[in-house]
């Protein structure tokens, strides 16, 4: 039997541990899509217990909580950070098979140095353990990224945002990490929510003139990008019900901002016909400036009414979606192409059944530009297990070039998440290893190395043009 989680974790053979010691283990981390709130990074933020910098915001958390039974009081209400921790505790020693059991241990082990199991009867010691490591100046926010090792950070703006944290951490030269924004213009897209007039409000106010046209949006929305560019920002993400291809007239388009501005209700069609010609808008955009265009689809959220209207979104009512549409997506990036204008595109979809889809048609639109311009993303969400994650490299190198693979996000609000650079780091090499001892590569250290080292964090830094040195 071997040791729990030692540091041969997940490498199962002597080579993967040979690649994952030796080239993966210690490469940077750039993490090129995240939800952390750069404010936190600014202000250098020290969280006064475990429960505040593990447990909130984090619906992954919260989502095997109630499945274990928990009530909401120890998940999102109004008992105290450590009841909450210890109603943690006790739901984390039956997570067994859950990518939560392996993600929590490993932040235990590299933040804290607690090797325990974390379960009903170590929870107060790792309480004490934890929250004194906590109060430590070296468990700071920008010390946790230090130590991290992570060199640049996307985070994720709206157009309207300010982006004066960001300004304030570039001025600031004792932080030598990079903190860029990253382009989420969901909300200017988005006509069909009830609050879409409410946003074009802040979008005017922020951009200083009246929004009566799309002609008129999409100017308000170049001016943005400009901002943003000037801010370091090359990479857009968008969040898509699903990726879609219905195109329209100009005067088709016109006419569906008219009417939804004059506060009546727009058709699915012409949802979709709004969404079809927003998204190439934005495409073509995406080009001229070299930016990075990512697609997250696959989505469907908010499915507890009565949760979300008490709670809100992002809180752990989301479920994957099996009707995304592999056609339209093929089609809107062919749109793209016919005219010269695809960016460099990373697609991920939540639906695991979309794997072999999106491998077979990224191989429709790679050209010299770049290697491996269109990507397919690493496993998101509900994939970004182990499973998942074999699964997606897998199928990326069974129907393309997972060489040229763009590797790990951490895709969360978390500052300890990190950790997931290296569970899937530890996973990619246990996969390659699998295959060199089996015989169906062969073992040319080189090659392997720079295989390892480029998913690991080099692809990135090329794929993106972030001015960092390649290790």
């Amino acid at each position: 039997m071997k040791k729990f989680m030692d540091k041969d974790f997940i490498l199962t053979t002597k080579t993967a541990q040979k690649l994952y010691h030796s080239f993966a283990e210690n490469m940077p981390v750039l993490d090129y899509h995240c939800h952390i709130n750069p404010e936190e990074i600014a202000h250098d933020r020290q969280f006064e217990n475990i429960t505040q910098v593990w447990l909130g915001g984090d619906h992954y958390k919260w989502r095997f909580m109630r499945s274990c039974g928990v009530d909401e009081k120890y998940i999102t209400g109004d008992a105290s950070d450590h009841d909450k921790f210890i109603a943690w505790a006790k739901c984390l020693q039956k997570a067994i098979g859950n990518p939560l059991y392996h993600w929590s241990h490993l932040e235990l082990q590299r933040y804290f140095g607690f090797d325990k199991p974390l379960t009903e009867e170590t929870a107060e010691e790792a309480w004490k353990v934890c929250n004194k490591a906590l109060s430590k100046k070296d468990m700071s926010v920008r010390s946790i990224i230090k130590r991290s090792n992570v060199t640049l950070i996307c985070t994720t703006d709206d157009p309207v945002d300010a982006l004066n944290f960001h300004e304030e951490i570039k001025n600031d030269s004792t932080f030598d990490v990079q903190v860029l924004p990253a382009w989420r213009p969901d909300k200017s897209m988005n006509l069909e929510k009830p609050t879409y007039l409410d946003y074009l409000a802040k979008l005017e106010g922020t951009v200083g003139f009246k929004i009566s046209t799309f002609e008129d949006l999409m100017k308000a929305l170049r001016l943005r990008l400009d901002y943003f560019e000037n801010h370091g920002c090359s990479v857009s993400d968008h969040g898509l019900d699903d990726v879609m291809c219905t195109p329209s007239s100009k005067e088709e388009i016109e006419a569906i901002f008219s009417k939804r501005l004059s506060g009546a209700a727009v058709s699915e069609e012409e949802v979709l016909k709004f969404k079809t010609a927003f998204m190439v808008e934005m495409g073509r955009e995406y080009a001229k400036r070299n930016w990075v265009m990512q697609l997250h689809y696959g989505c469907k959220r908010d499915n507890n009414t009565k949760r979300f209207e008490k709670l809100g979104p992002d809180t752990g009512f989301d479920c994957i979606r099996n009707d995304t549409n592999a056609s339209n997506l093929a089609n809107f990036l062919d749109a793209l192409e016919k005219e010269g204008s695809l960016p460099k595109t990373i697609i991920y979809s939540l639906n695991p059944g979309d794997n072999e889809a999106i491998g077979t048609i990224i191989g429709c639109f790679q050209d010299s530009t770049a290697v491996a311009k269109i990507q397919h993303g690493s496993a998101w969400w509900f994939n970004d297990n182990k499973i998942g994650m074999e699964n997606q490299i897998k199928s990326l190198a069974n129907l393309g070039n997972l060489s040229g693979f763009v590797g790990m996000l951490t895709d969360s609000r978390s500052f300890l998440s990190y950790t997931r650079h290296e569970y899937f780091r530890r996973i990619l090499c246990n996969v390659i290893g699998e295959w060199v001892e089996n015989g169906e590569y062969p073992y040319d250290e080189k090659v392997l190395s720079e295989i390892v080292k480029g998913i690991s964090y080099n692809n990135a830094v090329k794929y993106f043009g972030f001015k960092l040195d390649t290790k």
